[in-house]
């Protein structure tokens, strides 16, 4: 039996897209008989509770790469796969040392780096002159031994797993001699469709919300974040309800996020309700909170359009966009602006 240890910078599936993701991967594994264990922060490996999540650093400073190493070593395993994220690592650029580390002290297991996110966050110490930062990624880049964006994490990976086209087109670009081992496996959607009838799913909805059967249910699906334009929205939607009495909106998701902790997350919580309540939209605008898989697929499946306003616009690497057109509903969303600049 195959047996694969994965690196999670968090593995705390109901606060990150990450976590999430790789809690599904792991599932998947299993179902094929491949055995997994995950070596994360103690903070994340206490929160889950389970003899297969294993808490091996404190964070992902370069202090913590010592004891990081040392688990892998001792870890009986046949492959090691890294989940990269640049922020479930808290932005630390330590993880990019790491190939480098292990190859040096002896290890020879095959190394899978997945990469979530690629092309538009780098590394800028203070300490070192910005001219020659830069000749050094390039030089390094161009030899093909580290990247500008992820140090070594690329390069000394025996195989590079892309989650999205962007990522992929960008490490193509920097990195063409590296093109045997990248492969491209797309996500999904994040929350499978649950088996119900339509019409009881509809019904259900607006009992739950307390809203007419006639009304018009417009949802949101995902985090409840700064960046999802969710204050943009609300006051689209006031403007919305005075042509159309009959609308409702629903948002679909948690607010406590690796992005967005505890405190911060109270904070924009009461901060929708009191703008919702600001534009008298309290008795048309319906928050759920968290919901597990099955509860918020059953949710989507009584409404009836799906909205994602995000601040930089939507692609098709966004889970949320994907699970609501798993639910058959025509999603409105944002323009994706990609930026350029001129020779």
């Amino acid at each position: 039996m195959i047996r694969v240890a994965i690196i999670a910078g968090s593995y705390e599936p109901k606060h990150c897209g990450v976590a999430h993701y790789t809690a599904h991967l792991r599932e998947t594994m299993s179902q094929q008989s491949i055995q997994s264990i995950v070596l994360t922060t103690h903070a994340a490996a206490k929160e889950a509770n389970s003899s297969d999540i294993k808490g091996v650093v404190k964070n992902w400073q370069f202090a913590d790469l010592m004891s990081l190493m040392q688990a892998i070593h001792s870890t009986d395993v046949d492959i090691l796969h890294i989940q990269h994220a640049a922020g479930t690592y808290g932005f630390e650029r330590a993880i990019f040392f790491l190939p480098l580390l292990l190859k040096g002290t002896g290890y020879r297991k095959p190394i899978v780096t997945t990469v979530h996110e690629y092309g538009w966050w780098e590394w800028q110490p203070k300490n070192i002159p910005p001219q020659f930062l830069e000749w050094l990624k390039m030089w390094g880049q161009n030899h093909g031994w580290w990247d500008r964006e992820d140090g070594f994490l690329l390069t000394l990976s025996n195989a590079i797993i892309t989650t999205n086209a962007e990522a992929e087109k960008v490490i193509h670009q920097r990195l063409p001699q590296l093109r045997q081992r990248v492969f491209s496996i797309p996500i999904a959607a994040n929350v499978e469709v649950t088996p119900t009838d339509p019409t009881a799913a509809h019904q259900q909805l607006r009992k739950i919300c307390q809203w007419d059967l006639n009304t018009v249910v417009i949802v949101f699906f995902g985090f409840l974040h700064p960046v999802k334009g969710l204050e943009t929205l609300l006051r689209a939607f006031q403007k919305v309800v005075t042509t159309h009495p009959q609308a409702r909106l629903l948002l679909i998701g948690g607010v406590e996020s690796l992005a967005l902790p505890q405190e911060e997350a109270k904070r924009y919580w009461d901060k929708l309700h009191f703008l919702a309540r600001e534009l008298e939209l309290s008795n048309k605008v319906h928050f759920t909170g968290y919901l597990n898989a099955e509860t918020a697929s059953e949710y989507l499946a009584g409404s009836d359009i799906g909205v994602l306003p995000f601040n930089h616009g939507l692609t098709m690497k966004s889970g949320s966009l994907l699970t609501l057109l798993a639910h058959n509903l025509p999603v409105v969303g944002t323009q994706h602006h990609i930026s350029c600049c001129a020779a």
